[in-house]
């Protein structure tokens, strides 16, 4: 949070010596213009302490207004690496780790609203405005923090599992997951997790596994059970958004299954400055089977070539 700029006080004019006057007058404004959230600079990590405080890391690159980008599940912030290069030519990006991986911290206890309290952690310590990104679980926690923060200036939600009338995934899923990562075997818990919730089809899925972030996704397979559960502890409250005036963004696949699609409608008519892009041919993961289409959505939003 930024805490607003006050001018130094007129006493400082009847000081004669002008360097003192400078010096003073530079030591104000640094300290007025301070975020309010603690940042340390670690081996070119930012680090946010959230609410409860869990250390939250993400990381700064590319020049231009601040875009900040929250993952999905069984991902971190390089999960937009294929993406970023075209984006940082644009925007100051701000890529963060959800917590419980990469550089974040973590808590004994898991609840959802505390993911929506890191990103307002992130958000408010980069102390001005932001367009804020967010992917599947990671556009649920971007959209309820809009909610904390007055620094969201433009929202683009790309696919929020929001829980609706149909399943987001088989009976018992989250539980045989459990049991395989239990058991030793976390890519087996991955492969459950996106040919059964995700739906991907066998050709993409081939594809996914080919990427170098497979191996990243395997070690986070035992965030997924926790995740899944969100249709349990979570409920999307319409509501909380009839005064929204945050211009936003929904991002849906053409071929994306109907959970997906009604999700998006249900966000959509929560949310009155809001518009639908479907992305034609595309499912759940368009930044990598499609970069430059996704790419195209995102920068006519925000309003650049």
């Amino acid at each position: 949070m930024m805490i607003p700029f006050a001018r130094p006080r007129t006493w400082l004019g009847t000081f004669r010596a002008a360097p003192l006057v400078a010096l003073v007058a530079a030591m104000w404004t640094t300290a007025c213009v301070r975020p309010a959230s603690t940042i340390h600079q670690e081996d070119g990590r930012m680090v946010a302490t959230s609410k409860d405080g869990t250390p939250i890391a993400y990381w700064r690159s590319g020049s231009g207004p601040p875009l900040v980008l929250v993952h999905g599940t069984t991902a971190d912030h390089t999960r937009w690496a294929g993406v970023s290069p075209s984006l940082e030519r644009h925007f100051t990006v701000y890529a963060m780790d959800r917590r419980g991986r990469g550089g974040s911290g973590d808590a004994p206890g898991y609840a959802i609203e505390r993911e929506f309290e890191d990103v307002v952690a992130v958000v408010e310590a980069i102390g001005e405005p932001v367009s804020l990104l967010g992917h599947s679980y990671g556009a649920i926690c971007s959209l309820e923090a809009s909610t904390l923060t007055d620094k969201v200036r433009r929202l683009i939600l790309y696919e929020p599992p929001i829980p609706t009338t149909l399943p987001l995934y088989p009976p018992g899923v989250p539980d045989r997951i459990q049991a395989v990562v239990d058991s030793g075997d976390p890519e087996a818990g991955l492969e459950l997790f996106v040919r059964e919730v995700v739906r991907m089809p066998d050709g993409e899925l081939a594809h996914y596994r080919s990427l170098p972030s497979w191996k990243m996704r395997v070690k986070l397979a035992p965030t997924i059970p926790r995740e899944l559960l969100v249709d349990r502890g979570y409920r999307f409250r319409p509501e909380r958004f009839a005064d929204s005036a945050i211009p936003t963004l929904l991002l849906v696949g053409g071929d994306s299954p109907p959970v997906f699609r009604q999700a998006i409608d249900v966000v959509a008519g929560a949310l009155p400055n809001s518009r639908v892009a479907v992305m034609a041919g595309q499912r759940h993961v368009a930044m990598d089977a499609a970069p430059e289409l996704f790419l195209a959505e995102v920068r006519r939003f925000l309003g650049v070539p």
